[in-house]
């Protein structure tokens, strides 16, 4: 629950040890799982991001994303920059106390795994639960998948300390390629979750739930699918706005969701981050692109977006 300190040294050691050894570093998925792994099984739990004296000001930072097929190797390249995006957040201050949690999301009309949903951590155990994820592979071809069982979880079964004691959003990133299915269906949530639902809830109202919580990005990478594809795409910005985003480059993932954060935070300006991304030797042009819009669209107000007017002129949750 977000104890502990990142080491990238002993990620690089055990990015080593999987090499030597012949292992991936989605070892749980490639020894042929076809079960949620215990550890990031949704059935019951609670994901909780909390403060405690090594860690006072947590942020809460989820990212879910699609391992139906339609995303390829995007899963695996997220991997692989992990050091690249805690570096970004932690040494240039991006954030004090960043509490990252990993989920995937598939299909739940056909997968056997359509939600998996780690904790929230401040150290190398984010690998570990990354290692667990069952990268499926499945989907059901028709351009559509279960993103909103993941919204309805994020919604309903976090804690988030940033949140409860300073008012403050955490930030939801949903990594894919496809539509969600326009209602969280009552049966679903019962065979996933655990939880008892009187009625179905449209999408719509999911989204807006979530976003009290999360300040809420749609990434859309090159490389997949439906990459570009304008149903795809006006589905999510009419949910969104301009955080539905599209990045022409799968590979600035990481950079795009570290500098969002920092945008968000208010730790930098657009030109800042982008000349930090150049300082670590990493791509800008592709980042720029995607975030003009975001940065160009920040102090509009949310309720444009379809949020509840509850949310209208709060400063504390309004960062766009």
């Amino acid at each position: 629950m977000g104890s502990g300190v990142w080491s990238t040294d002993v990620y690089d050691a055990a990015d080593r040890y999987r090499r030597s050894t012949g292992r991936s570093a989605f070892a749980y998925s490639d020894s042929g799982a076809r079960t949620v792994h215990q550890k990031l099984d949704p059935r019951g739990a609670v994901r909780e991001s909390r403060d405690s004296q090594e860690h006072p000001d947590s942020l809460a930072i989820a990212v879910v994303f699609d391992v139906t097929g339609s995303m390829g190797d995007v899963p695996r390249v997220l991997q692989t920059k992990l050091p690249k995006l805690l570096g970004l957040l932690l040494r240039k201050n991006y954030a004090r106390d960043p509490q990252i949690l990993f989920g995937a999301v598939g299909d739940a009309t056909c997968d056997r795994v359509p939600l998996q949903i780690g904790q929230f951590e401040s150290d190398n155990r984010m690998d570990d639960d990354l290692s667990r994820i069952v990268l499926e592979g499945g989907g059901g071809g028709q351009m559509t998948e279960s993103y909103e069982l993941a919204l309805y979880y994020l919604a309903r079964h976090t804690e988030l300390d940033c949140f409860t004691k300073r008012g403050r959003r955490g930030y939801l990133f949903v990594i894919g390629d496809e539509l969600a299915y326009d209602r969280v269906k009552a049966r679903e949530v019962r065979n996933v979750c655990g939880d008892d639902l009187s009625e179905d809830i449209p999408v719509r109202r999911i989204v807006s739930e979530v976003r009290r919580k999360f300040d809420t990005y749609y990434l859309l990478p090159k490389g997949s699918s439906y990459a570009g594809n304008t149903t795809v795409l006006d589905f999510w910005r009419g949910l969104l706005g301009q955080n539905a985003i599209e990045l022409d480059d799968p590979d600035a993932v990481c950079e795009t969701i570290a500098l969002l954060i920092g945008l968000g935070e208010a730790a930098i300006d657009l030109e800042g981050g982008l000349a930090d991304l150049a300082e670590a030797g990493l791509r800008a042009d592709s980042v720029s692109t995607a975030l003009e819009p975001v940065d160009q669209g920040r102090g509009r107000v949310l309720a444009t977006w379809g949020l509840p007017t509850t949310l209208q002129g709060d400063d504390r949750i309004s960062r766009l």
